[in-house]
């Protein structure tokens, strides 16, 4: 993939987050051969970390809005997977999104939705990928959404 990824997300009005450094016993990403595997990046932004639960007291717009948070942290960590050179990234595979919600909510695609818009907006179809969208009875440190990735290098 031939993007600059800074551009993209400049005429999106985004930035790159820094990479977050991993919380616990793991490793932000591993490469095993074509294959990048990005740890969960939970729901983070310029204010800290984005909490609630989906279908108590948050809306699906403000959940989509976390997603898309969750979706930056990822771009952020394949860059660094990467070295900065993110033409190494051929494509997004698989999101994996964890919703953190009611047992009555059910627009769990809606809110991941945010981060896979993200993504085709940014890598355009090479950002097109597969994707489950999970309700979670809870998430790390209460947090509203966490999502995985797999991207193929070339």
């Amino acid at each position: 993939m031939s993007i600059d990824l800074m551009a993209k997300l400049a005429d999106l009005d985004l930035t790159l987050p820094d990479a977050p450094a991993p919380a616990a016993n793991y490793v932000p990403y591993v490469q095993s051969g074509a294959q990048l595997f990005i740890s969960g990046q939970i729901s983070n932004g310029p204010d800290g970390l984005i909490l609630g639960k989906l279908g108590a007291d948050m809306t699906t717009a403000e959940g989509a809005a976390a997603a898309q948070t969750c979706a930056l942290a990822l771009l952020a960590q394949a860059n660094a997977a990467v070295g900065g050179d993110f033409s190494k990234i051929k494509r997004l595979v698989k999101l994996v999104g964890f919703v953190n919600s009611t047992p009555e909510f059910t627009e769990q695609p809606k809110v991941v939705n945010g981060a896979s818009d993200l993504m085709v907006a940014v890598l355009g179809e090479a950002g097109r990928h597969a994707r489950s969208a999970v309700s979670a009875a809870s998430l790390p440190l209460g947090v509203a959404v966490e999502i995985e990735a797999i991207f193929e290098l070339n």
